[in-house]
């Protein structure tokens, strides 16, 4: 990981040279053109992506000046390395992952959140006797490759009371449901309660789900807009606007979800196909949850940042106690 940071560090400092020019904040550009900017997903096109697609075809990025790309990643590493990297203008990720990422010195920073409140779960088959966290000692628990999967469900094991070190944790990759159906693991941790627990229980898998935040996980950002630092320095406009039209898109699906939904649907990915009746349940949990009341849209709290950055440190998930002031960025208040 360390020789990819310099990697993309160094290929990020030649791009930037070339990146030069003044934000004018102007809506188009000199010759009235919009502005394109390109955004990749976290992941293929599903119900939290739908004010991106309705922006589109609403005209709220073109209001804007705005010729926004949507593009998805090949991989879920893609959004961060492509990024730092200079190849992307903005994109869906993780709070988490962008302090690990700064933690190697990659130059992300977030500028906005979509999901204000963890949507990852531990999850076990609702007829276990598996009645909360500590009951998950002695017990195999599937995660996603992720360190910082196994980093959740230690603390909460440990914060009910349990001793994390009498459970095993597995990596089942991307299989999270095959592990859990077929009893190769007693539980897993990394799916998400308006995504996997949906699916479970449409495959007539009823599970009991616990939320990381009431065990002693810090309540994490689930999605946050990410851009280059230093793009944001030198083009703050630019963010200000994509997070002006994202606002009014969003209020857009909050009143008008079933709409919303039918405009996702036409941009469905082949590979990764949508099932109409767990999208609408999805966007129903997700809606407010992505809703910080009294709030300016995509508004990030500091002790958010600094709690998670604290945990991530306890947990040595990073080797440093990254700053967490200088991991995010309020545009609305600059």
């Amino acid at each position: 990981m360390k020789k990819l940071a310099f990697l993309l560090i160094a290929f990020t400092l030649v791009l930037s040279a070339c990146d030069n020019g003044a934000d004018t904040g102007s809506k188009r550009d000199a010759k009235g053109h919009l502005q394109k900017v390109t955004v990749m997903l976290d992941w293929y096109p599903n119900a939290v992506h739908s004010f991106l697609y309705v922006a589109q075809e609403k005209g709220y990025f073109k209001d804007q000046g705005l010729d926004v790309t949507i593009k998805m990643p090949s991989d879920t590493n893609d959004p961060l390395k492509l990024i730092a990297a200079n190849q992307m203008d903005i994109a869906l990720s993780y709070q988490p992952q962008v302090l690990i990422a700064r933690d190697e010195n990659i130059p992300v920073q977030s500028f906005g959140v979509l999901v204000h409140h963890t949507l990852n779960r531990v999850m076990v088959p609702a007829a276990s006797n598996i009645r909360s966290p500590k009951d998950l000692a002695g017990k195999k628990v599937g995660y996603s490759s992720i360190p910082l999967e196994e980093a959740v469900v230690r603390t909460m094991v440990k914060e009910n009371g349990g001793n994390p070190n009498k459970m095993k944790t597995v990596d089942v990759g991307y299989d999270l449901i095959p592990a859990i159906t077929t009893h190769k693991t007693n539980a897993i941790v990394g799916g998400f309660v308006n995504h996997e627990k949906l699916l479970l229980e449409k495959e007539g898998h009823d599970v009991r789900a616990f939320n990381p935040a009431n065990y002693g996980v810090p309540d994490y950002y689930e999605l946050v807009f990410i851009a280059n630092e230093n793009k944001i320095k030198q083009h703050p406009g630019l963010f200000k606007k994509f997070l002006a039209a994202a606002d009014k898109s969003q209020q857009y699906v909050k009143k008008h979800p079933q709409k919303s939904l039918a405009i996702l649907l036409k941009h469905e990915d082949k590979s990764s196909p949508l099932n109409k009746n767990i999208e609408t349940k999805s966007l129903q949990i997700l809606l407010p949850l992505m809703d910080e009341k009294n709030k300016p849209f995509a508004y990030q709290d500091p002790d958010s940042w600094k709690k998670v950055s604290d945990w991530l440190y306890q947990m040595k998930i990073t080797k440093t106690h990254v700053n967490a002031q200088k991991a995010f960025i309020n545009l609305s208040q600059n």
